[in-house]
């Protein structure tokens, strides 16, 4: 496991994830801890999530609403009351500038100590997190964050809006196959199962089966990092990028 920013270093973190639920099944407990520490949390949702769901008798623009709202209660139960949404269509990201522009935007405007983002590579081995929109999503971030945020040039537009260069000094990637740093969430845990049966268009269907899914999924996390059966842990790789 790599050296990470100490917590008493950390003033604000930036999450930007593809989908709402995104950031609460990779990492509410971590942000959790976070926000119980007195950091400053803000959510950047790309999508509203209107292709999600499972009710043919809801609109895909009704279903983008009822996401934006549950993301807002899941960000609640996390501590986090700052949360933003830049509209792209589900499922249909693609690579760009403009994507990357909107993304160094908001890291000019928060002016984040840490980045959370998606893993760009694809996991072999628990094929969800790998979702097209999750890797177009952390590779855009990437860029966001190096070069384009910290670059005065790049997006000149960015700077006439009085938005100054700023450099986030390391990122953590969700989902991915190599993951170097582990967090443990038991205490958190309660909380992490709430923000994500906010989501209830996503997991109601689940019923008792999510909390058995996150129990076995994330004992086998703290049992690779060392934690001792019965711990529970998110997993990240950390990028420094100061």
């Amino acid at each position: 496991m790599r050296t990470v920013l100490d917590l008493s270093e950390i003033n604000r973190v930036l999450a930007v994830l593809a989908h709402p639920d995104d950031v609460d099944f990779g990492s509410a407990g971590t942000i959790a801890s976070w926000t119980d520490a007195g950091v400053e949390v803000t959510y950047l949702i790309v999508t509203d999530g209107d292709a999600g769901g499972f009710d043919d008798g809801v609109t895909r623009a009704e279903m983008a609403e009822l996401r934006r709202k549950e993301q807002r209660a899941a960000a609640e139960a996390a501590g986090v009351s700052d949360v933003r949404f830049l509209g792209y269509p589900d499922g249909r990201l693609e690579p760009g500038f403009g994507l990357r522009r909107d993304i160094a935007r908001v890291i000019r405007q928060v002016r984040p100590d840490r980045v959370l983002t998606h893993s760009p590579e694809r996991n072999y081995q628990r094929i969800a997190p790998s979702h097209p929109d999750h890797r177009v999503v952390g590779g855009a971030t990437l860029d966001a964050v190096y070069p384009d945020a910290r670059n005065p040039y790049a997006f000149p537009e960015l700077r006439e809006e009085g938005l100054e260069a700023w450099t986030a000094r390391e990122v953590w990637l969700s989902g991915g196959p190599t993951p170097d740093h582990y967090v443990d969430i038991t205490d958190q845990f309660d909380r992490k199962l709430a923000c994500l049966r906010a989501h209830a268009t996503q997991t109601a269907h689940m019923g008792d089966g999510l909390e058995t899914m996150l129990r076995g999924w994330l004992g086998a996390n703290g049992v690779a990092a060392g934690f001792g059966e019965g711990r529970l842990a998110e997993s990240f790789q950390v990028v420094d990028t100061a």
